[in-house]
């Protein structure tokens, strides 16, 4: 096989390796994240508060969730890319 293919083949493999791994640290963000904002808001149901009405509280937990989400998803949006750049280097 040419070096191209070899290249080639471990640049799919890099991509669909690394892809899974990040739907999976994706997912498992948007778990983990959710719980830790209620843990450093140990007085304040988010739940109960988002549930009532109160549209600050909701703001807040979403727009803070959805960064941590988008930060990790950039994070490794950038690793599967370096993946791919070292295979096909």
């Amino acid at each position: 096989m040419t070096d191209v293919a070899i290249n080639l083949g471990l640049a799919v493999v890099f991509t669909v390796v690394g892809g899974v791994i990040g739907v999976l640290l994706v997912l498992g963000a948007s778990v983990a994240v959710p719980r830790i904002i209620e843990r450093m808001t140990p007085n304040l149901d988010e739940g109960k508060e988002i549930a009532r009405g109160n549209v600050a509280v909701a703001q807040y937990f979403g727009r803070i969730a959805g960064a941590a989400i988008i930060g990790v998803s950039i994070v490794v949006g950038a690793a599967v890319l370096g993946g791919i750049l070292a295979a096909l280097h």
